[in-house]
């Protein structure tokens, strides 16, 4: 008898560990559809003009809140599949299913969207050529099949953990929804058009609302951190893993934004590339968090996290952006996807998990240069070829070609010129003296963020200074163990003074 309850149990571990591992592929392929996807104007086009019905102007609101509830959805599965978050999975597995139907069932006129209007100029038209490069039956295909993926997950979610749910799990719906709000859903609200460079509520540098954006920079990382500290290495990791899901959600929101109503200057595909700083920074500082690779945590901090912190102080020059006004997609994308950088790449540092150190800044550095070498290549090709993009016999003129200006690479954010070091890559002419500047600014900076770092850890230890460490307790051990006895002595009575 006991041999049998012994093959059962054998049995059923072997089972559960096969449904693990398709859970896991079929999370990770649900992931990849969901990326693909991110590239069709369609995407994100329909979650600011939100109706009733089907219409030439709006989508039905039923069908538009069933793709949010989806965004969502890749939150929750992520959480339940990776991490086997119960509380993620009784959510999902009742609820996707619901609005997954209903997106099958709503979709309308959602395959057919166009960014080209009755207005759309011939360079217009050609941009939006360049941005509809996906075929509608890929589209379609990636949309039902990732649909079909998000049911087998539910499926097998039931059969991992059974019907039983915890009605606390729910509690954390609001926070899924929130979090994966597609941004650009408060422009139902107001016309864009309405509002010019000049109106009080325009996002401009050194205004309230850029006085706003560091205040919440700032609150959100120091809220992040005192929101963390005191929990399990476990529960911080996995909080963590949940801000790198939901970065990564709002950061390729852009990608269906930006080809059909625009992001702040950029309106073709070609924004999406990630050679801006911020923009590979997301990959880095979610890697980094989720495979926890001591040099992911160096580049993060060094680089990522003192970028971040940079466009927040000065989002350059006024004339050279085009955020809108305080609530619509650009700004809130902008500060949301920068916020959430920062915390990812200073909070592993600031929780114990890894510490900086000096000699850890060498591959940073070398990887910025690198970033900045490729940012400038990558620039002038993709200038130069748009001299020749073309498109029902209109070819584009000079002031409608592209300028991606990766990684700052090719227009100066600040308000004064250098004198010009021609470098030509194609048909483009870059100025050499200035990306070399710019490197050296950057390093500048990355240097001095990691030196008011440091001074202000020995500000603390120096102010909050425990009035006797236990010397006996520590001798005749390593360098090492002594130094970390010695810090968390100094954590310990850094928290009395707090209770004090």
């Amino acid at each position: 008898m006991n041999l049998q309850k012994a093959a059962t149990l054998k049995s059923n571990v072997k089972f559960l560990k096969y449904t693990d591992i398709i859970l896991k592929t079929c999370a990770a392929v649900l992931a990849a559809a969901a990326f693909l996807l991110t590239f069709t104007v369609s995407d994100y086009y329909i979650f600011n003009r939100i109706g009733w019905e089907n219409s030439a102007e709006s989508f039905n609101a039923f069908f538009v809140i069933s793709q949010w509830v989806k965004k969502a959805g890749l939150l929750l599965i992520a959480l339940a599949v990776f991490y086997k978050k119960k509380c993620c999975a009784d959510i999902a597995k009742y609820l996707l299913p619901v609005f997954v139907i209903l997106s099958c069932c709503l979709f309308g006129k959602f395959f057919d969207v166009s960014a080209i209007s009755a207005d759309s100029s011939a360079a217009d038209k050609v941009y939006a050529h360049i941005n509809g490069f996906m075929p509608k039956a890929l589209n379609q295909a990636l949309f039902f099949a990732s649909n079909i993926i998000y049911m087998v997950i539910c499926a097998l979610l039931f059969v991992r953990d059974g019907f039983k749910t915890r009605a606390k799990s729910w509690i954390w719906l609001p926070f899924a929804l929130v979090a994966c709000m597609p941004l650009n859903i408060f422009e139902n609200f107001f016309d864009a058009a309405n509002f010019g460079r000049g109106h009080f509520l325009w996002f401009k540098n050194f205004t309230l609302w850029h006085f706003l954006a560091i205040v919440i920079l700032i609150g959100f990382t120091v809220g992040s951190y005192y929101f963390l500290k005191n929990k399990d290495k476990s529960t911080q990791n996995c909080f963590l893993a949940a801000a790198a899901v939901i970065l990564l959600i709002q950061y390729h929101s852009k990608d269906s934004v930006v080809m059909g109503d625009g992001y702040n200057v950029y309106h073709t595909v070609f924004a999406c590339i990630p050679l801006f700083i911020c923009n590979i920074g997301v990959y880095i500082a979610s890697a980094s968090v989720i495979v926890k690779k001591k040099i992911l945590y160096a580049i993060s901090f060094f680089v990522h996290a003192a970028g971040a912190v940079s466009v927040f102080v000065y989002f350059g020059k006024d004339e050279m952006s085009n955020y809108g006004i305080f609530c619509s997609y650009s700004i809130l994308y902008f500060c949301l996807t920068h916020c959430l950088l920062f915390a990812l790449s200073v909070l592993p540092t600031a929780l114990g998990h890894y510490k900086f150190r000096y000699k850890d800044c060498i591959i940073p550095l070398i990887y910025y240069f690198a970033v900045i070498i490729v940012a400038s290549v990558a620039s002038g090709l993709v200038t130069s070829a748009s001299m020749g993009f073309t498109h029902d016999g209109y070819t584009l003129q000079e002031g409608e070609w592209l300028y991606p200006n990766y990684a700052f690479t090719q227009e100066n954010p600040l308000p004064f010129k250098l004198p010009v070091w021609k470098l030509r890559i194609w048909r483009c002419d870059l100025n050499a003296l200035y990306i070399l500047g710019l490197y050296a600014a950057y390093v500048a900076i990355f240097f001095a963020f990691n030196g008011a770092y440091c001074a202000f850890l020995a500000a603390r230890r120096r102010i909050l200074k425990p009035k006797e460490i236990p010397v006996a307790a520590i001798g005749g051990l390593p360098a090492d163990e002594v130094e970390a006895q010695a810090e968390t002595a100094v954590a310990q009575a850094f928290e009395e003074e707090k209770t004090e």
